[in-house]
């Protein structure tokens, strides 16, 4: 039996077991796929060895940068933006070979290009520095979007602290991305600090997160008039994208 599985801190909710469970019941495939909560990245070699028909691994918070050193080989995109979500396993004689992709890339691309598509959206902001936040980053270059980086520690270029948030920037940045788990469950009365009475109809929010369906980012957002989208349409694409690349 094929393996497959997550890596994380805190997976009790995951999405991935249900879906990817759902997947090998209609291809008829005898796999499963198994959750690996882990307190520190130095244990993923010996998860490895530990299931030596593993084939491939999903990873996230807070694993996406910390997992480059454990790769053999990243694929272009991937070495770009310095993270890595999905790892194929290839074993060669009993030694595993691991490649690096990032899927989120191709999530975020598909899910927001129609959503900005009718709108004149020149500028963004992406709350959050972390490996998830450098995927959206890829995708706005690639689709001319200028935009900042907004973290509790804005002293570097091209970041922003939460507190330098006015009225100003919030009106120029039409599309707003939460890229950091504040408002996940079961945390979700928390919130991204921004200047909310600033949002208005041309905006659009897009929370990466989706459990619960609408946090207080998007409800906030919402209230206000702005276009929202969570991650739930993001996370099945780039499953799906994992999936082929493990079939490969």
């Amino acid at each position: 039996m094929e393996l497959y599985g997550l890596i994380g801190k805190k997976l009790e909710h995951s999405f991935s077991p249900g879906y990817f469970t759902k997947k090998f019941r209609e291809l008829n495939l005898d796999a499963d796929y198994r959750l690996f909560e882990i307190d520190t990245i130095s244990k993923l070699p010996e998860i490895i060895q530990e299931n030596k028909n593993l084939r491939g691994l999903n990873v996230t918070i807070p694993y996406k940068k910390d997992v480059l050193q454990f790769l053999d080989k990243m694929d272009h995109n991937a070495k770009q933006v310095g993270s890595v979500n999905t790892i194929k396993i290839d074993w060669r004689n009993d030694i595993p070979y691991l490649t690096g992709y990032n899927t989120d890339i191709i999530g975020f691309e598909q899910t927001v290009v129609p959503l900005i598509k009718e709108r004149d959206i020149g500028h963004a902001l992406i709350l959050g520095t972390g490996g998830s936040a450098q995927a959206v980053a890829f995708v706005l270059n690639s689709l001319n979007i200028d935009f900042y980086f907004v973290s509790r520690n804005g002293n570097k270029p091209g970041i922003l602290a939460y507190n330098n948030l006015d009225q100003g920037i919030i009106s120029r940045h039409k599309l707003i991305i939460n890229a950091t788990p504040l408002g996940m469950f079961p945390n979700i009365e928390n919130v991204p600090d921004i200047p909310f009475n600033s949002i208005g109809i041309n905006h659009i929010l897009y929370d990466l997160i989706y459990n619960p369906a609408e946090t207080r980012f998007l409800k906030k957002g919402r209230q206000n008039g702005a276009r929202i989208l969570n991650g739930q349409k993001m996370l099945e694409l780039q499953a799906d994208a994992s999936w082929k690349i493990w079939q490969e």
